[in-house]
């Protein structure tokens, strides 16, 4: 804690947070306090059993995460020997409160569903890079799955973490939305905690989790390429989808992803495929899509969509198409950077495959394809090639379409 924010914590203050000297260090201070502190938050004013006989009330079981709160920081800063020994061991509880509530108010105000994005969103973020073997040959729709199926478990053990750090029964499960906040809270804090390790660097807990997780992938399979790249249709295709071994069939058909803001480019391409759905009047695909990026099972999105099995497959095959199309055209450049697999990385192909790719390219694909890679505009390139902007697109696609097929072939496996 530096010293311009342990000066800003001891300075009087209207605010009791803010003087450490008006409450003891017992646990009952504490969550009366939070409870204060999380009224403001939620109304906009102080507001006390004291000051009103009729407070707003606070969330269902809002004492009870205050509780378990207050016991977590008492915790802290007992067995911390820098707080101990710092003499300010009450402003430390303050910070801590502090940052524990903002960051569960935070999930709550979002609401259930949009804080469940924004948790799946950042933890997907951390670990994108870690769920697979560097050596692998991975494309965002291969990782994806891939994080799909590492956070599911992650999920499970937060959740058991929790029950064994807080005073909760073996079965705890969160109900309320304060609970729901505090249990998403306390997870980003799970995944974020440093672990030490042998040679005197740390690493985050999940980043741990998930290089884990990737060394237990199979090295390889001889599954079909179709299942591989196509949805799944029916429970028992949707369980060989999601099994360690189609994953790796996914890894061997497409490129390594290197692009260093992946984080930043996921959020970027994710909101402008739902604005090109919604443009384009597919809003159902943007629902589905919304729903798919909320981590709900395929039964769930079925009732919340109003759909029969077979009204989602239907769903599926037209999101499918319609991502292909937004991949191939007006956004091919983004997703594609996103993907690690631009005009200066050979389009996501290894050496051979863009050997071969070249191979197959008439004179008039060859020309265009050098003008991108001179990153000529696209009224120069048309100019050049003289033909309308509309057929420039046209060709462009196909050109990318092509590259697709090359990139996604492998010799080593067969139908």
């Amino acid at each position: 804690m530096n010293v311009k924010t342990l000066k800003s914590i001891t300075q009087p203050s209207p605010n009791p947070l803010d003087n450490p000297e008006v409450f003891g260090t017992d646990t009952q201070s504490l969550i009366d306090l939070l409870l204060e502190e999380m009224r403001s938050a939620l109304y906009g004013s102080k507001q006390s059993h004291s000051d009103s006989a009729s407070p707003k009330p606070l969330p269902s079981r809002a004492k009870a995460v205050a509780r378990r709160m207050a016991l977590e920081v008492q915790r802290i800063c007992r067995k911390s020997d820098r707080i101990q020994t710092s003499g300010q061991v009450r402003s430390w509880q303050i910070t801590l409160i502090r940052h524990r509530l903002h960051k569960c108010l935070g999930y709550y105000k979002l609401g259930s569903k949009q804080g469940r994005v924004d948790l799946h969103s950042t933890l997907s973020a951390m670990v994108y890079r870690h769920v697979a073997q560097p050596q692998s040959q991975l494309k965002f729709s291969a990782r994806y799955n891939l994080i799909e199926d590492f956070l599911q478990d992650f999920y499970a053990e937060s959740l058991k973490a929790f029950r064994r750090e807080n005073e909760v029964d073996e079965n705890y499960t969160p109900r309320t939305q304060i609970e729901l906040a505090e249990y998403m809270a306390f997870t980003e804090q799970y995944a974020k905690r440093r672990i030490t390790l042998p040679n005197r660097c740390s690493q985050q807990l999940i980043v741990l989790r998930a290089q884990s997780f990737a060394r237990r992938q199979p090295n390889e399979t001889a599954l079909d390429i179709e299942q591989a790249v196509e949805f799944a249709k029916g429970e028992e295709a949707q369980e060989l989808s999601r099994s360690p071994a189609m994953q790796q069939v996914r890894a061997h058909l497409v490129a390594q992803t290197t692009d260093p803001s992946e984080s930043v480019l996921r959020d970027r391409v994710v909101g402008e495929l739902i604005n090109y759905l919604e443009q384009q009047g597919h809003s159902d695909c943007a629902d589905y899509l919304v729903l798919k990026l909320q981590d709900l099972a395929a039964p769930e999105i079925d009732e919340i969509l109003g759909l029969t099995p077979r009204q989602r497959d239907y769903l599926q095959q037209r999101f499918k198409y319609h991502v292909e199309k937004f991949a191939r055209s007006s956004h091919w450049k983004l997703v594609h950077q996103w993907l690690g697999a631009d005009l200066d990385q050979k389009l996501g192909m290894t050496s051979d495959q863009w050997e071969t790719f070249l191979a197959t390219l008439d004179q008039q694909q060859q020309q265009l394809l050098s003008l991108k890679q001179a990153h000529k505009s696209d009224a120069e390139i048309a100019k050049a090639l003289k033909c309308t902007p509309k057929q420039l697109q046209k060709r462009w696609t196909k050109l990318l379409e092509s590259a697709w097929k090359t990139r996604n072939s492998d010799g080593s496996v067969s139908k």
